[in-house]
C-alpha cells in the first residue's frame, strides 16, 4: 500500500465523513446492538446535516486519511469537551471519534490521526484532554494509555436504547 495521505476535512467532505463514520461504527461496534437501536444512532450521529455543521464549527476539527485513489480510510474528530465530567471545565478539548477501516488497523495509521489531533489540540493549550472510550475497547484503552491518558469516570453511552458503559479519560497536563 503506498503511503496514505492525511488532510482536514472540509465541508464538501460532509458526505465522505458520514459515509465512513457510519461505516467504521458498524464494522466495530454493529454486532452489538439490536438492529433498531444501531439505526437510530447512526442516523443521528452521522446526519450529514450535523456532520457538516461539525465541519463547519471553527471550535472543532476534523482530517481524513485517504488512499492515494482519494478512498477514505479513517478519519478523526475533535472539539469542546462533551463529556458528562465535573472536571470537564471551559477550554477543555476532547477527542470525539477516531475510526479506521478494519482492513488498515494495525499498521501505525491510527496514531497518524491521534498526532493530527494532538497538534491541533496543542496549539490551543487546553488545560486538558478527554476521550471517551468504550469499556470493553481493551485495545483502544491500551492505546491511550500508552499515550499518558488515565481513567477518571464512567458514563452511559447511548446507542438507541441500549446504554454502553463508556470510561473517560482524560490527560493532564494536556501537553
Amino acid at each position: 500500500m503506498t503511503t496514505p495521505m492525511l488532510r482536514r476535512a472540509v465541508p464538501a467532505d460532509t458526505h465522505r465523513l458520514a459515509d465512513i463514520g457510519r461505516e467504521t461504527f458498524v464494522d466495530t461496534f454493529g454486532t452489538l446492538y439490536p438492529p433498531a437501536d444501531l439505526s437510530a444512532f447512526l442516523q443521528s450521529a452521522y446526519d450529514p446535516g450535523a456532520t457538516r455543521a461539525s465541519l463547519e464549527d471553527p471550535a472543532q476539527a476534523s482530517w481524513l486519511l485517504e488512499d492515494a485513489t482519494g478512498r477514505a480510510l479513517g478519519y478523526a474528530t475533535a472539539g469542546p469537551c462533551g463529556l458528562p465530567h465535573s472536571e470537564a471545565g471551559p477550554g477543555a478539548l476532547e477527542l470525539k471519534r477516531i475510526y479506521l477501516r478494519r482492513s488498515v488497523q494495525g499498521g501505525g495509521l491510527g496514531g497518524v490521526l491521534f498526532d493530527a489531533v494532538m497538534s491541533w489540540m496543542a496549539a490551543q493549550s487546553p488545560p486538558d484532554v478527554w476521550i471517551g472510550v468504550w469499556s470493553e475497547n481493551f485495545g483502544a484503552q491500551r492505546f491511550y494509555d500508552r499515550r499518558g491518558f488515565q481513567k477518571v469516570g464512567e458514563y452511559g453511552f447511548h446507542v438507541g436504547s441500549t446504554i454502553d458503559r463508556e470510561f473517560i479519560l482524560r490527560r493532564r497536563p494536556a501537553f
